[in-house]
């Protein structure tokens, strides 16, 4: 089970992040997110970490950027992924030359069938971020999703699961959904874009337990 830890603002959070278990680290460009970091700050975190003691992956999160803005970014950062989280189109996919997912917030099964028939990219993993839906909003509401539609998705695609995920409901959707990977960020914070460091530990605790029933 992959673990992202997402709306890393902070060196110790990373840190400690990793430290838990996590296998990717997000990073949020988003202005208007209480989240969002500038780029530089992200290349200063990341320059922080030792590359040499944990085996993790990056991951830019943009909502309607620029694929010129995007590209630089990635290679500023040296980030692995980029996250799509707003309304982009899939054309913006194929440009990133798969360094990109989309993330998808479906109303229902019919539009998570017909998002993933856009989005969704074979051969990568992740192929898709499935969150919750709430109108106006980009991810990030603290929402649980619709799991039964994510479940039909994970049957055909490697997608991380997020929306609403805590220390508490996680084993019980992964139980459900089987996704790839689950993705997480206020359901471990003390506050926006504050890691706290017992959730952290017990949210990957938690998602880790069917690993070790197998």
């Amino acid at each position: 089970m992959k673990i992202k830890i997402c709306g890393i603002t902070c060196l110790e959070d990373a840190r400690r992040a990793l430290e838990a278990g996590a296998d990717l680290l997000g990073f949020n460009f988003y202005l208007p997110s209480p989240r969002s970091i500038t780029p530089e700050k992200c290349a200063q975190i990341l320059s922080g970490l030792n590359k040499d003691q944990f085996d993790f992956q990056t991951v830019g999160v943009f909502v309607n950027e620029t694929p010129t803005n995007i590209e630089a970014i990635l290679r500023l950062c040296e980030l692995d992924l980029a996250q799509l989280s707003g309304d982009e189109p899939p054309e913006l996919l194929d440009a990133l030359q798969g360094r990109a997912f989309k993330a998808i917030r479906p109303v229902n099964m019919n539009s998570a069938i017909e998002d993933a028939r856009v989005y969704a990219r074979l051969g990568l993993t992740p192929a898709l971020l499935v969150d919750a839906f709430q109108p106006q909003k980009y991810g990030g509401t603290g929402r649980t999703g619709d799991w039964l539609a994510a479940r039909d998705l994970a049957d055909h695609y490697s997608i991380l699961l997020a929306g609403g995920l805590t220390p508490g409901n996680v084993m019980g959707a992964i139980e459900q959904v089987h996704p790839w990977g689950v993705d997480v960020a206020s359901g471990v914070e003390s506050a926006h874009g504050c890691k706290d460091p017992i959730k952290l530990i017990e949210f990957v605790k938690a998602a880790r337990s069917r690993d070790k029933e197998v």
